[in-house]
């Protein structure tokens, strides 16, 4: 059985190298947790592609079973699941996002 609100994720997943799943937009971020991960991403220097889930239900409660995490934001690269807020923080003042971003091919200016 195939899911359509799965299908949509995968879709911009598999069109976008870095999709952040948050509330609001990376302009206009609505909520604090959207908002450091579109500072991190932005001082790294990674171009993304911000999913604003406050303007689509489905999409809002899907990527929450999709990637079987409760919480948003998501952050998608190449298609995997890398984590949420906390762990997005984590991971860039350990290195490890830069890291992952070369790792994976995604161009980083910082």
């Amino acid at each position: 059985m195939t899911n359509p609100v799965f299908e949509r994720i995968e879709g911009e997943l598999g069109a976008n190298p870095v999709v952040l799943f948050m509330k609001g937009t990376p302009v206009f971020p609505q909520c604090g947790f959207s908002a450091r991960v579109v500072q991190i991403l932005s001082h790294v220097g990674v171009p993304f592609k911000g999913i604003n889930v406050l303007e689509d239900g489905e999409i809002r409660e899907g990527i929450k079973a999709y990637a079987n995490w409760p919480t948003i934001p998501q952050l998608y690269v190449k298609g995997e699941f890398v984590g949420g807020c906390d762990i997005i923080m984590e991971m860039f003042q350990a290195g490890e996002l830069q890291e992952l971003m070369k790792e994976k091919g995604v161009p980083v200016s910082a």
